[in-house]
C-alpha cells in the first residue's frame, strides 16, 4: 500500500511536468493560455490516525491573464486588451458562435471571409445601413465577408459654396449672354464680376462641371448690394421650366438669375420667396430633375441643392471660402481597417468608406470553466457559465488592436524552474 502512496506522488508529479511541458512548448502560440496542475490530498478513511493515500490532480487550470500585445505588419491581425474572446462560427453561413479564441490571426479565405488557420470564421453584426452610426445587428451575428468590388458611385445632391463677393467691384454690370450659336463659348468676361467652378457627380459617377457666374446688379442710391448668379453644368446655362424641373437650355442663353442680396454689413439675406430660384438667397439654390441625355446617356436626372449660406460682400477680393460637395465617383476596393470597437471599414480609391460588419466578442462567468478543445480555442460549458455577447469597448468587454497579436502569457524562466524543481 505504501508504494502505492508513493506511486501517486509520481504520477501526480509527471503530469505535473506535462502540463509545464506543454506550457514551454506552447511559450510562442499565438493567444495561448498557460496552465497549472492543482494537487489534492487522498484520504481512504477518516479520523485522527488516517494515514494518507497519496495524492491526485483535481485540475489543470489555464491561467487568463494578459499577454504581451505585439505589432505585426497585417491589419487583419486583431488583439484583445482586456477581457474577453473572439467568437467563431464553424461554417459561413453559421448564425450563431460555437467557438472563442484569443488567436486574433485572421486572413482572407479565398471567397473573401475573414477566417484563422484552422478554417474558423470571425462573427459579427451586420450593419444596418450604410454608415456606422445608423448601427449593427448585434443579435444576429454572421462570418464577415470583404466585398472586393467597386464601391459604388453617389450622385451629387448638396454642393456648398461660399464666396466673398468684392463690394469695391464694377457696379451695374449687365448680363448680356452669348453671341453665336455655339454652346461651347463661354459668356464673355465683360458681362460678369467673377465665376467659379465645382466638380459634382451623376448617378452613374460621371463628372460634371458646375459653374456659376456673378453679376453685380446693385441700383440706386445708395447701391442696393444687389447680385445675380447664373448656373452652369458643363458650359450649359440651367433654365428653371417650372417649380419642380430644371433643364439645361437648348438655346444660347444666360440662363436663369438667381438673386444674391446683401446687408449693410455684407451678409447674406434670408430668402424671401419660396420659388426655385430664391430671392435674396441664404437659402439653397434648388436645381431639381435636370436630364442629362444630351450629356451622358443612361444617368439619372440631376438634382442638387447650392447652399450659399455664408457668402458674403467685402471690400477685398473676391475668393471661395468653402467648396465642398457629397457626391463621388465609383472606387476601388483598397484596404480594410478595423478600429478599436471592432468596426470593420472597407477603404475605396474615391476616398469612401463602407462599414461591413463589427467584431462580436464573447466572455464567460468562469473562464476556468470553458472546455479546452485546442487550435487555442475553447467552448462554453456547465462550468463556464453562458456566453454573453457584445462588442470591445464596452459592458465589461476589452478593446481590440489592429495589426496586433496577443503573444502566450507563458513565462519561459519561470516554467523551466519549475522543470527543474
Amino acid at each position: 500500500m505504501g508504494f502505492a502512496t508513493a506511486l501517486s506522488g509520481l504520477s501526480a508529479a509527471s503530469q505535473n511536468l506535462q502540463v509545464i511541458g506543454n506550457n514551454i512548448a506552447n511559450a510562442n502560440t499565438t493567444g495561448f493560455k498557460e496552465s497549472r496542475a492543482e494537487f489534492a490530498d487522498v484520504y481512504n478513511s477518516t479520523g485522527k490516525t488516517a494515514a494518507g493515500a497519496g495524492v491526485r490532480v483535481t485540475e489543470v487550470a489555464q491561467q487568463f491573464n494578459q499577454g504581451n500585445i505585439e505589432s505585426t505588419s497585417n491589419n487583419l491581425d486583431l488583439a484583445l486588451s482586456g477581457n474577453g474572446f473572439f467568437s467563431l462560427g464553424e461554417r459561413n453561413d453559421s448564425t450563431s458562435p460555437t467557438a472563442y479564441t484569443r488567436n486574433g490571426a485572421f486572413h482572407l479565405d479565398p471567397e473573401g471571409f475573414l477566417a484563422n488557420d484552422t478554417g474558423h470564421f470571425l462573427m459579427a453584426g451586420a450593419p444596418i445601413g450604410t454608415s456606422i452610426a445608423e448601427g449593427f445587428n448585434l443579435g444576429a451575428p454572421k462570418p464577415i465577408q470583404i466585398d472586393s468590388s467597386q464601391g459604388k458611385p453617389s450622385a451629387t445632391t448638396k454642393v456648398d459654396l461660399k464666396v466673398n463677393l468684392d463690394s469695391r467691384g464694377a457696379k451695374g454690370l449687365t448680363f448680356d449672354g452669348f453671341t453665336g450659336t455655339n454652346f461651347d463659348v463661354p459668356p464673355d468676361p465683360a458681362t460678369y464680376n467673377n465665376s467659379t467652378s465645382a466638380t459634382i457627380f451623376d448617378s452613374l459617377g460621371n463628372t460634371h462641371t458646375l459653374s456659376m457666374y456673378y453679376v453685380d446688379v446693385s441700383t440706386g442710391t445708395p447701391l442696393s448690394n444687389e447680385w445675380e448668379a447664373y448656373a452652369y453644368l458643363d458650359a450649359k446655362p440651367i433654365l428653371y421650366t417650372s417649380a419642380t424641373a430644371s433643364a439645361i437650355s437648348t438655346t444660347v442663353g444666360k440662363g436663369t438669375a438667381i438673386p444674391m442680396d446683401f446687408d449693410s454689413v455684407g451678409a447674406i439675406e434670408s430668402a424671401t420667396t419660396g420659388t426655385d430660384v430664391t430671392a435674396n438667397s441664404a437659402d439653397d439654390f434648388v436645381f431639381s430633375n435636370i436630364a442629362l441625355g444630351s450629356l451622358v446617356v443612361g444617368a439619372s436626372a440631376l438634382s442638387f441643392t447650392v447652399n450659399p449660406t455664408g457668402s458674403t460682400q467685402f471690400a477685398s477680393d473676391f475668393g471661395v471660402n468653402d467648396l465642398q460637395q457629397d457626391g463621388f465617383a465609383s472606387g476601388n476596393l483598397t484596404g480594410i481597417s478595423v478600429d478599436k470597437t471592432g468596426v470593420v471599414l472597407a477603404r475605396y480609391s474615391n476616398g469612401t468608406s463602407s462599414p461591413l460588419g463589427q467584431v462580436v466578442l464573447g466572455r464567460f462567468t468562469s473562464n476556468q470553466g470553458l472546455d479546452k478543445i485546442g487550435d487555442t480555442t475553447w467552448q462554453e460549458s456547465v462550468n463556464s457559465g453562458t456566453v454573453v455577447l457584445g462588442v470591445a469597448g464596452g459592458n465589461n468587454f476589452g478593446d481590440i488592436s489592429s495589426s496586433a497579436l496577443e503573444n502566450s502569457n507563458t513565462d519561459i524562466a519561470t516554467q523551466l524552474v519549475k522543470m527543474i524543481v
